[in-house]
């Protein structure tokens, strides 16, 4: 079967909010009060290995309609754990 590219777009959308949820759960706010949390902290939790088929991806998407921030253009696990991912907007 062959998915349509509304149903992509829309799959993007629910899983940036899957994402956002993740964050808060997980996170705690900063110096600016900003939720943030470590990417390995993200990548290691047992929800979000369940939730997220490609959590790398799912952080790009979300950075890239700016609902999250990060250092770097990929995260990868290990090298890159302590990187803060941060909340910018619900």
């Amino acid at each position: 079967m062959k998915e349509t590219r509304g149903c992509t777009v829309m799959n993007v959308e629910h899983e940036v909010s899957l994402l956002i949820e993740e964050i808060k759960r997980l996170g705690q706010p900063g110096p600016d009060g900003k939720i943030t949390v470590k990417f390995g902290v993200l990548f290691a939790d047992d929800r979000c290995a369940n939730l997220f088929e490609a959590l790398v991806g799912t952080l790009k998407a979300a950075k890239r309609k700016k609902k999250i921030t990060y250092q770097g253009e990929l995260l990868l696990q290990g090298v890159h754990d302590n990187v803060d991912v941060v909340l910018l907007e619900e």
